[in-house]
């Protein structure tokens, strides 16, 4: 009977024509995705004791902030005692001359000829004039900044590119001493207009503005920033604002928690009424805790718009707070004569990015 002859299992052969060669897992190297080294933050990565982290960073915060204030009035007052020891007028006649020509010289809205009421009209519109514009000069009082509000739009498949493009350049911004600005912060909207992002700079000034912008434009990475961005961008906004005077932009600080931008479009003429009554509001609301960031009143872009910026631990001391309010003395004053003030109004919550400054 015949037999075929079988090679032993342990002699045959194996040629890479038959079975392909694979590398060891060791050593094989995976296929590589961009992943952004900045991610977007998100209102689940607030840790469970937000509020108690942010109320201990306010305290802190809000005890630095009088000692430096303390030491600067300490200085101020050095200096105005230094300054009144070391001035001798030799000629007090001549200075009090001076005094009394240069009140002459000033403008008297009170008096002048039919000439003086053609041009400014009579002296009691000139009054009304000089009123109006007292008025303005006490709400822009701090009018030596200019804000820029800067809304992103940004596409819902490009948002961690967008996020590590600004992480890059607006630091680059931010600490370039040539540049007469500084970042504010930054900002994700967590709940609102979703994927749209805040940034809010400070500008010396518009003559700030505009050395700012004609820097900037001549530097070969803003060129590059310019063109990549508008990849990643839906539409995008600004408007250029100022900062009430009872009400000044934080500095830079971390105390954690949420942020709520709430944005009002009021009727056109009422912004002096406005102020005169949340200037006594802010009085009511800080004195049940709640810690603004900054307000702000349009001039260009949006008109009769105003932004007031809070920031809270989470959502629930947002409530709480919110619902405090109401005990103070002079909130529910201030809601029922701003309401008909209103055109619109709109809340967004946002969370910080990790380069803002104020986070």
């Amino acid at each position: 009977m015949f037999r075929p002859t079988l090679r032993p299992l342990s002699r045959r052969l194996i040629t890479p024509s038959s079975t392909p060669f694979v590398r060891p897992l060791s050593i094989t190297t995976p296929l590589q995705s961009k992943t952004p080294t900045t991610t977007t933050p998100s209102i689940g990565q607030l840790p469970a004791d937000s509020t108690t982290q942010f109320e201990a960073n306010l305290a802190a915060f809000r005890e630095k902030q009088a000692a430096q204030q303390e030491a600067s009035r300490q200085k101020a007052a050095e200096a105005a005692a230094a300054a009144r020891a070391a001035t001798i007028d030799p000629n007090p006649d001549a200075a009090a001359a001076a005094a009394a020509a240069g009140a002459e010289g000033g403008p008297d809205i009170k008096t002048g000829g039919v000439f003086s009421k053609l041009l400014h009209g009579s002296s009691e519109a000139q009054h009304d004039t000089y009123q109006i514009q007292e008025s303005f000069s006490k709400v822009l009082a701090r009018g030596k900044y200019v804000h820029e509000l800067v809304f992103h739009r940004v596409r819902p498949d490009k948002v961690d590119e967008y996020v590590e493009l600004i992480g890059n350049e607006y630091p680059r911004v931010a600490n370039d001493p040539r540049a007469e600005v500084k970042l504010v912060g930054s900002w994700n909207t967590e709940i609102g207009e979703g994927d749209t992002f805040l940034h809010i700079w400070e500008y010396n000034g518009y003559s700030g503005y505009h050395s700012t912008q004609r820097y900037l434009d001549g530097l070969p990475q803003t060129k590059s920033y310019k063109k990549e961005v508008r990849k990643y961008l839906q539409s995008r906004s600004n408007s250029l604002a100022q900062e009430f005077s009872f009400w000044p932009t934080t500095p830079p600080r971390s105390l954690g928690g949420v942020f709520e931008l709430r944005s009002y479009t009021l009727h056109p003429g009422n912004l002096l009424e406005w102020e005169t009554h949340w200037r006594r509001g802010l009085v009511a609301r800080q004195s049940q805790g709640m810690e603004g960031v900054g307000a702000w009143f349009t001039q260009i872009g949006g008109l009769n718009e105003v932004h007031y910026l809070w920031q809270f631990g989470d959502l629930r001391g947002r409530q709480i707070l919110r619902e405090k309010s109401w005990q103070a003395e002079g909130w529910a004053d201030t809601v029922h004569k701003t309401i008909p003030l209103i055109a619109k109004m709109q809340s967004k919550i946002l969370l910080p990015l990790p380069w803002s400054p104020v986070k």
